[in-house]
């Protein structure tokens, strides 16, 4: 038999956007149906390096990671917990001098954005920071920027929303996606739901949902490589980044150094594994950036699988083919710290009809096939610092 739901809102996706999305919307007394293929907070939003950070980001993403930093500071009286949480800083630093003018230019761009970035030298280094490697000459702190454990994080969305009465359904894939021509009709297995609004939160799968609204967009899959070493004596007070991307790296509280970099491989559609070829390039990188690290025990490598843009910039907003359809999905290994903003974006085009900040640049137009059949080309490619599989 078939159960069959009718709702206001049906989401398909209960990662950290779709939890986020089910939880504004229920504040704001919106029925919702939230569908999630495994546990939600389970697959990206839940196994990515965890990092909470501003810095790097394109100045398109600048209003929404402002929001996300503010709402991040509201985080227990969102989702009841801390998901230990802390505004260590984050630090980004620079292999050469190119780097560091890089640095130096993002800092002039953007300012105005309550940031705070602070140009550190060789020796501010040595003497803020002396167990980092020798080859740095620099680096740009921004000083409350952070960290959090996306493993407890993630799910609190999911679960504060039900708390609030949304029908949270887990283990449930959606098989198709369809408007009737007054309603959305969500189909799985022994299930259909039926609503005025549809929420694309799919993440790596979000693609095949928006193709079938008339909606082609690139959207492929990454595969960011981590690993998670030994308790050790703490001593790294911030989350670390490098200029131009390969290693990223932070130490919770109980002394295990969480670190990513490279890629693993993906087993199929829905799953991603380690890759023996990644292993040694991440160890070899991290001895290189924390030579502290030499002999500690790693005790587990992982991977998951996340959705990638070309230009790295999420698909946000409303469907350019069907009303009442609205897309957030491939935030490109970058969605953990932006990921409340843009479920409070969602519920705000749910229930007002707009968001309250800017999300023209993440459009799903600029992925559109126009009238000749040319794919409209994607914006620059900019650096990418993964936070998210």
């Amino acid at each position: 038999m078939t159960q069959r739901i009718d709702t206001e809102v049906a989401i398909i996706g209960g990662g950290i956007v779709g939890g986020s999305a089910a939880l504004f919307l229920r504040r704001a007394g919106v029925p919702v149906v939230l569908l999630e293929s495994a546990l939600c907070g389970a697959r990206a939003s839940g196994v990515n390096y965890g990092g909470v950070r501003r810095q790097g980001r394109g100045l398109e993403q600048m209003p929404l990671t402002r929001r996300a930093h503010e709402l991040w500071g509201q985080l227990p009286a969102l989702i009841g917990i801390d998901g230990e949480y802390v505004r260590s800083g984050h630090l980004k630093l620079a292999a050469s001098d190119a780097d560091m003018a890089l640095l130096e230019a993002y800092r002039d761009r953007t300012r105005g954005f309550g940031m705070n970035l602070r140009l550190l030298g060789r020796h501010d280094l040595a003497d803020r920071f002396g167990w980092l490697g020798q080859d740095v000459v620099g680096g740009s702190l921004c000083p409350e920027d952070g960290h959090a454990n996306p493993r407890l994080v993630s799910p609190a969305f999911a679960r504060a929303a039900a708390a609030l009465g949304a029908d949270v359904r887990e283990g449930v894939r959606v098989t198709t996606a369809e408007h009737d021509g007054s309603r959305f009709i969500v189909r799985a297995e022994g299930l259909e739901v039926r609503s005025r609004y549809l929420l694309n939160c799919a993440g790596a799968w979000a693609g095949q949902f928006a193709d079938s609204f008339g909606e082609a967009v690139p959207e492929t899959a990454i595969h960011p490589l981590m690993m998670v070493t030994e308790p050790l004596p703490v001593f790294m007070d911030v989350s670390l980044g490098v200029q131009g991307g390969g290693i990223y790296a932070r130490q919770v509280a109980r002394g295990n150094c969480v670190i990513g970099g490279g890629r693993g491989v993906s087993s199929g559609a829905d799953y991603a594994r380690p890759g023996r070829t990644g292993l040694g390039g991440l160890m070899a990188n991290a001895i290189k950036l924390l030579p502290v690290l030499r002999g500690a025990q790693v005790i587990r490598f992982w991977t998951g699988v996340e959705g990638n843009m070309p230009d790295h910039n999420p698909v946000l907003g409303p469907s350019a083919t069907t009303p009442g359809l609205f897309h957030a999905f491939g935030l490109s290994g970058a969605g953990f710290q932006i990921g409340p903003a843009v479920g409070e974006v969602l519920s705000e085009l749910v229930v007002r009809g707009q968001s309250s900040i800017p999300i023209d640049a993440f459009r799903i137009e600029r992925y559109a096939v126009a009238a000749h059949g040319a794919v409209a080309r994607p914006g620059p490619v900019r650096e990418q610092t993964l936070e998210s599989p």
